[in-house]
């Protein structure tokens, strides 16, 4: 419960965020102590998930930090309806201003959001209700065992399609399962013959060769059919959950880490924007009506500190602030277009303003249908990266520093849409689920410029073979070769392929 002079403030600051066109769930707030807010945020910002040893190492990281000076957590909130929000019972009474008002733009951003919109908005029910099963599932199975299948689980859980909740990639029809045969059995081969007028010519008109030719291509074109999957399939997790030979409660873990996966993905693929978003109001909303005279220095200082930039580091709060101002002043200004874009006088750009007022409606646009990716491919400029002194580097292993290697605009977009593309994490489809006709599981690794780093394949096809419980192959290309890595469940292996094997 917030005190009297909090709620009065929270009360004054939704309404003036609503007044400013954003549109939320409703907001519940609760003030938490250090050890409290450390605990929650260990469990990824929900007071209700499973046991496992990654959440208590993370608390004991937390609260080392905070201890040593090092670092500190102001706010938390989570995507729900209601949503939920956590306040530091410590924080002077502007940082808890500014913070609520922070909170209020994350929300908007959550509700609004097309990324945010196939996400389950009682998952914090959920998130309680795996909590739930877990435990049983220990109480049952013992702790070890449940524990160690998680720890498999967890290594492969950004193997989903990201994109999957808002494309339909596969088809209506369910692959069927390894081994069903009934329909293979059942199918008969079809061979097309030509028509004949009589009898005697049947073996001049259609040929021993002819039919062999063409039971041959039926043949083919059957084993093509059955071909499995069909087509690669992205969301590896969803394959394993329906295909790998899993006990039921092993099947039902899996499920669980997908779904978590699932609701964490948007809020990664929107971190510069959500938090710019968020930032740019709490900005908005405290400048213009929230801060009494005493607090302007604090607030001040303080912000300054959300949005500094270190050494070797890309602060989201930042970079995405500073766009949506970026934005909101070109579409206010018309420096937009293909008037505006052909214009060579670098004066007139300058100096080019046609007043059109339209900055407010647009960055509300791009809050609505934008991610990280398209938001920077789309909004980022040479004048932003100019004016904002951005730079690609690159580690010297010559010297062992990281150095500028370039300040040309070409290369820093490529660099920062490398690094939001995926995650920066390689891009792995299952291509063959009984390659060699050996039942063995084939991925494919989508060279998007992330090369594999090979102990950690290693150890991931060492867990999914704990899964698919036969051989597990993946290809990939290095040094211009395509080479596959495999685990056989005893030792690891690694050989060229012939391109397009």
């Amino acid at each position: 419960m917030l005190t009297p002079e909090l709620e009065k403030w929270r009360v004054a600051i939704e309404k003036e965020a609503r007044n400013q066109g954003l549109d939320f769930f409703e907001t519940v707030f609760e003030i938490l102590d250090w050890k409290e807010i450390n605990e929650v945020a260990a469990y990824g910002g929900f007071p209700n998930r499973y046991p496992h040893w990654r959440f208590g190492m993370e608390f004991e990281h937390l609260s080392k930090s905070y201890s040593y000076g090092l670092s500190k957590i102001y706010e938390m909130v989570i995507n729900n309806n209601p949503c939920y929000a956590y306040l530091l019972h410590s924080n002077k009474l502007v940082d808890q201003k500014m913070v609520m008002a922070h909170v209020y733009g994350h929300c908007d951003f959550f509700k609004n959001n097309i990324f945010f919109s196939p996400t389950n908005r009682r998952m914090i029910d959920v998130m309680a209700n795996h909590k739930t099963k877990i435990q049983r599932m220990i109480n049952k199975y013992g702790y070890n065992p449940v524990e160690a299948f998680i720890d498999i689980c967890l290594t492969i859980e950004n193997l989903i399609d990201y994109y999957a909740p808002l494309i339909k990639r596969q088809r209506d029809e369910k692959h069927s399962q390894l081994g069903d045969e009934d329909e293979e059995n059942t199918e008969k081969i079809r061979i097309k013959k030509l028509p004949v007028q009589r009898e005697y010519l049947e073996r001049y008109i259609n040929p021993r060769e002819f039919i062999e030719e063409q039971q041959k291509a039926a043949e083919t074109k059957r084993g093509e059919r059955k071909k499995f999957p069909e087509e690669p399939v992205k969301d590896v997790l969803a394959f394993l959950v329906e295909q790998a030979p899993l006990d039921k409660w092993q099947r039902d873990v899996l499920s669980m880490i997908r779904e978590e996966a699932y609701y964490f993905a948007p809020q990664a693929q929107t971190k510069i924007m959500n938090e710019g978003w968020a930032t740019y109001w709490h900005s908005k909303i405290m400048t213009t009506k929230i801060l009494t005279d005493s607090e302007v220095i604090d607030f001040a200082d303080h912000h300054s500190g959300t949005v500094s930039v270190g050494s070797g580091r890309l602060n989201p709060y930042k970079i995405g602030l500073e766009l949506f101002r970026d934005i909101e002043d070109r579409w206010n200004k018309g420096r937009f277009g293909k008037e505006y874009d052909e214009c060579d006088s670098m004066v007139e750009k300058l100096n080019w303003n046609r007043n059109l007022n339209l900055g407010r409606k647009k960055i509300f646009e791009v809050r609505r249908i934008y991610n990280d990716v398209t938001f920077i491919d789309t909004f980022l400029t040479p004048d932003f990266c100019l004016e904002h002194k951005l730079f690609a580097f690159d580690y010297n292993r010559n010297n062992s520093t990281y150095e500028i290697s370039s300040r040309e605009f070409q290369a820093v977009k490529k660099k920062l849409l490398c690094q939001l593309t995926n995650f920066g994490q390689p891009f792995i489809e299952v291509m063959d689920a009984n390659h060699g006709n050996r039942g063995e599981l084939l991925l494919f690794h989508r060279h998007e410029g992330v090369d594999l780093r090979v102990d950690y394949a290693r150890e991931v096809l060492k867990n999914i073979f704990t899964i698919w419980k036969r051989p597990v192959l993946v290809e990939t290309r290095m040094d211009d070769r395509l080479k596959i890595f495999a685990f056989d469940g005893k030792e690891h292996k690694e050989y060229d392929t012939k391109e397009g094997a």
